[in-house]
């Protein structure tokens, strides 16, 4: 597949980029993790007021850009890149399930709402939901069909877990006020869809942080009178850090672009994406840890958040695993 961001789209992922490295360093991602809400609130909205990340893939009709899921998808790879607690991923999912299940009442009563910076999350099964506890928009896929959900009469419980970079919680509905909004089918499927190909962004995102922060590491820290990146054994362990890398990054960009253009062979893609990925960054990140030697282990290093996310993130929408039981081989 010959694939190639267009001049747009690479100059949404430059303004992306530099707007997260001025700011979401080290400091403020550990302040977004501490916080209420789980992500840096300023941040989002300057995301959304002036980028209009939230907008990208909400149809004109609804009030948003108009452009593809190519776009967002892109976005979050920055995202993964820079370790900056967000909502994004739980508000295109939901986006697309709308868009997919939803009746037309419903999509211009919330479709407007996230475009705006709202934050959204689904439930879609007993696991934990993605930012359930602090999402204004909240839907669900239940057995009367894709319903919306009132979230102040839900039960939402923050869910503690090891990588605090990424906002879960247990969301129950027993007693809640639900309105059927929707076809639950193709919501769900749709929902699932997109979330392990945005998941498949993330981690080719980090993957890329993890390998920059491992070689300038190695440049910078000398052990017997030279720097120890220059040593050809770590040379060769770096050198296949990258090829995990690069075919990371192929596998997320084919998925991406076949969900967004809905290609026969977009689901496919998005297994193979998702299960590379995973397994990619798990080794990645070991190699991260590895490298740094003691200091990786210690809090005010952020090797072990590299670690801490890799390993959720292989955990969201599906482990490695159970896309590869899903592939034809």
């Amino acid at each position: 597949m010959d694939f190639a961001f267009s001049p747009e789209q690479q100059e949404l992922a430059t303004m992306v980029r530099s707007l997260l490295d001025k700011r979401a360093d080290s400091r403020a991602v550990r302040a977004a993790m501490g916080s209420d809400l789980g992500h840096d609130e300023a941040l989002w909205q300057t995301l959304c007021d002036q980028i209009g990340v939230s907008a990208l893939a909400v149809p004109e009709a609804y009030d948003g850009a108009g452009f593809t899921l190519l776009e967002p998808l892109i976005v979050l790879e920055e995202l993964g890149r820079s370790l900056a607690p967000s909502p994004l991923l739980s508000s295109l999912v939901v986006t697309e399930a709308l868009l997919a299940g939803a009746d037309e009442e419903a999509k211009r009563r919330l479709l407007p709402r996230i475009a705006a910076g709202e934050v959204a999350a689904i439930v879609l099964d007993d696991g934990p939901v993605l930012d359930g506890d602090t999402a204004t928009v909240l839907v669900a896929v239940t057995e009367a069909g894709l319903v919306e959900v009132d979230p102040v009469s839900a039960t939402r419980t923050w869910a503690e877990s090891m990588d605090q970079t990424i906002r879960l919680a247990h969301v129950d509905l027993a007693g809640a006020t639900t309105t059927v909004i929707g076809d639950a089918a193709p919501a769900l499927a749709r929902a699932r869809l997109v979330g392990a190909v945005g998941t498949a962004a993330l981690q080719a995102g980090l993957a890329a942080r993890a390998l920059d922060m491992t070689v300038a590491y190695t440049k910078d820290r000398v052990q017997f009178g030279r720097p120890i990146g220059s040593f050809q054994a770590l040379k060769h362990r770096m050198a296949d850090m990258l090829v995990l890398l690069e075919m990371s990054r192929s596998a997320s960009w084919a998925a991406s672009y076949a969900v967004s253009s809905g290609a026969d062979n977009a689901e496919r893609l998005t297994h193979v994406a998702k299960s590379y990925c995973s397994d990619a960054l798990a080794r990645i990140a070991g190699e991260t840890v590895q490298l740094h030697g003691g200091i990786a282990i210690t809090w005010e290093h952020d090797a072990h958040l590299v670690l801490k996310r890799a390993h959720a993130l292989g955990q969201l929408f599906g482990q490695a695993h159970e896309h590869r039981a899903l592939l034809d081989l």
